[in-house]
């Protein structure tokens, strides 16, 4: 063992901070705009795709692919969060039609 790797373990670091950040972003994003913003994370996910697709470096490009996909999972989530508002385990927003 000549040297250690970190790539790995902050590849994992990072995925997990991604993670941690869109769940309450579902949540803020259902609350204030509903299901309707689902193209937004879209266009993340699609642009994060492209550049994971593009960027050489390893770690960059896992990253963005990531973010990519936790994008695409959160219009998934999006979706379900409104039944959880319906459902009253999240607050609807009053200013909301």
């Amino acid at each position: 063992m000549e040297s250690l790797h970190f790539e790995g373990i902050l590849t994992g670091v990072v995925t997990f901070l991604i993670i941690g950040l869109f769940h309450p972003l579902v949540i803020k994003a259902e609350y204030h705009w509903g299901s309707k913003c689902w193209w937004v994370f879209l266009l993340w996910g699609i642009a994060g795709m492209a550049a994971s697709l593009l960027i050489e470096d390893t770690f960059l490009s896992a990253v963005c692919g990531v973010f990519a996909f936790s994008s695409f999972w959160t219009i998934k989530e999006l979706f379900e969060q409104e039944k959880r508002v319906r459902k009253g385990w999240f607050p609807k927003n009053p200013n909301k039609k």
